[in-house]
């Protein structure tokens, strides 16, 4: 009896929580989750992007009303794209690589979730930037010549990143814009031969996997010494992750050849003879070599097989990003020579000259391809003058552009976002924008002298 009586006080304790929670829990079912909705997560928010980066993502903490959320979704600057939805997240993918050295807001307000309950969501602004509008060039005069500048136009800074006892003789920038892999010799010691080096830019920028340590612009790393070779030439996987080098032993000719090198550590011979110019792959798991009178497709394996021979090409020009086409020339019987477009199910020609096809790239934002060529003039005043023109792809029409003066040959480098080319002429460089009209635009003067010019990805 005792023991009972000492229980009843609990259990009316436990009835009386139990009652008060039924009742909350009618009233949460019956009236409704009328907290605001809102935007909990988005993935560029206060990110640094680039022209990799194709989409953001938006996401909810309820279902929405799409129609409500895409009429009241702005973007400052405006940004060509789509929207489409997936439960609780919005994706808006880009139709065109994003401009450089710009920053943007995206906000959302007076969106209503699904049901219609309640008020509108929560004002949402979010803010995030692009890669900075730059290029990296080999000086040819003053203190600058032979080494490595970086031009910042969103900074409005130019440095110079090299040592001077380093006299560089090629250089591309890693995709992530940190570093820039260069192939220099020794000023006080030419018979060492030609180097690999990595040198620090100073910018960095977020990865999928986080972003990298912060590190001052001009720190040079060796990746590859001479060590009884002569490096001749090198090209960057588009990852980033390692470099195909041709390289000439200096004692033993049966061991020049090409050779891969890891950023990370480690190389390996690739038992690929010298045979001419090559190429990495876009998906960086093969190469693309001249060989006799046509190309090869090799794999990046010790002692493979190659995949395919292409022997109507003798050159290949650029790839497109996404890696399924190709700009080759063909060298013709007649001493001609086309450009063709090779791949998406078919070759294309382009364009068809009695002179020289000096480079082509693809448009990131629109068909077009732009093309430096020269053609001969007449027989009684034999001088091929070089031009920049543009081919449309779906009619083949081509837009002459510039027409250079002189016959030295250009050089030209597209910009990863599509909206300017730089030009090298006579070691002169200039930058002509792409507008929305390139034939109505004119390349304006730099002011600086330099080879090579190479945009920052």
């Amino acid at each position: 009896m005792r023991h009972r009586l000492l229980k009843e006080p609990l259990d009316r304790v436990a009835l009386s929580v139990l009652g008060i929670l039924c009742v909350v829990t009618a009233l949460l079912l019956g009236g409704g989750d009328h907290s605001r909705p809102r935007v909990q997560g988005f993935t560029w928010q206060e990110r640094v992007v680039g022209a990799q980066d194709k989409a953001f993502l938006l996401t909810f903490n309820r279902p929405m009303d799409t129609r409500t959320v895409e009429q009241h979704l702005r973007i400052t600057p405006g940004l060509p794209g789509k929207v489409s939805w997936a439960g609780r997240r919005l994706a808006y993918t880009l139709l065109e690589p994003i401009p450089y050295g710009r920053e943007y807001e995206v906000k959302l307000t007076s969106a209503q979730d699904k049901y219609g309950r309640g008020e509108g969501i929560e004002p949402f602004v979010g803010r995030f930037y692009t890669r900075d509008q730059g290029f990296v060039y080999v000086g040819t005069q003053g203190e600058e010549a032979g080494r490595l500048v970086l031009h910042n136009f969103t900074q409005g800074t130019h440095r110079v990143l090299t040592p001077a006892n380093l006299l560089v003789v090629d250089a591309q920038p890693l995709p992530q814009g940190d570093r820039v892999v260069f192939s220099a010799q020794q000023e006080s010691d030419p018979a060492l031969g030609t180097q690999i080096y990595t040198v620090t830019t100073g910018l960095q920028y977020a990865t999928p996997t986080g972003t990298p340590p912060a590190r001052d612009a001009g720190q040079v790393a060796t990746v590859l010494a001479s060590e009884g070779f002569q490096n001749l030439k090198f090209d960057l996987a588009p990852a980033g992750d390692k470099v195909v080098v041709a390289r000439a032993s200096l004692h033993n000719s049966a061991q020049s050849g090409l050779w891969q090198v890891d950023l990370g550590g480690g190389r390996r011979a690739l038992d690929l003879a010298l045979s001419g110019d090559f190429r990495v792959t876009p998906d960086g798991q093969n190469l693309v070599m001249a060989q006799g009178e046509g190309l090869a497709l090799l794999p990046l394996q010790p002692q493979a097989q190659p995949l395919d021979f292409l022997p109507k090409f003798g050159q290949l020009l650029d790839f497109d990003r996404p890696g399924t086409r190709a700009l080759m020339v063909k060298f013709n019987s007649d001493f001609t020579r086309s450009l063709f477009l090779v791949g998406g199910g078919g070759e294309q020609e382009l364009l068809r000259l009695r002179g020289s096809i000096l480079s082509a790239s693809f448009d990131p934002r629109r068909p077009w391809v732009y093309v430096i060529a020269t053609e001969a003039g007449e027989a009684t005043n034999y001088q091929e003058l070089p031009y920049l023109a543009a081919i449309a792809l779906p009619t083949k029409q081509i837009l002459p552009l510039v027409q250079f003066e002189e016959p030295a040959p250009p050089q030209m480098a597209l910009a990863p976002d599509g909206r300017d080319l730089l030009l090298e002429v006579n070691g002169h460089l200039w930058r002509f924008p792409l507008g929305a009209n390139p034939i109505a635009q004119l390349p304006e003067d730099l002011g600086l002298w330099g080879r090579q010019p190479r945009w920052l990805p």
